[in-house]
């Protein structure tokens, strides 16, 4: 199943689909090692965090919960299509907004 990300302003920017973290250009750059809304980039630093069941947001203060290890490569996910404008949603306290070109250089 694929679940659509946002930024506050409503911009697709990302999307999970099992336990792995795609750019809107369906690359891989992250994954969810402690099968919660907390995502590591491929290198295993913390990358950002589900807010509100479809925000993605980088958090100014995440705790360091060790290596996570290495998932190995997911493959190609397939172009999971546009999912439309998200709507507006407030920014959380000391979260940081993703625009869909941050993530997309992270490929």
């Amino acid at each position: 199943m694929i679940k659509f990300l946002y930024n506050s302003n409503g911009d697709w920017i990302a999307f999970k689909k099992g336990r792995y973290l795609y750019n809107s250009n369906a690359d891989w750059i992250g994954w969810f090692p402690w099968d919660d809304e907390h995502a590591v980039d491929t290198s295993g630093s913390y990358l950002g965090s589900i807010s509100n069941k479809d925000r993605f947001y980088k958090f100014a203060y995440f705790p360091y919960r060790g290596y996570p290890g290495y998932p190995g490569y997911p493959g190609y996910p397939g172009y999971p299509g546009y999912p439309g404008y998200g709507g507006y949603s407030p920014l959380p306290i000391e979260a940081i907004d993703f625009s869909p070109e941050e993530l997309n250089a992270l490929s």
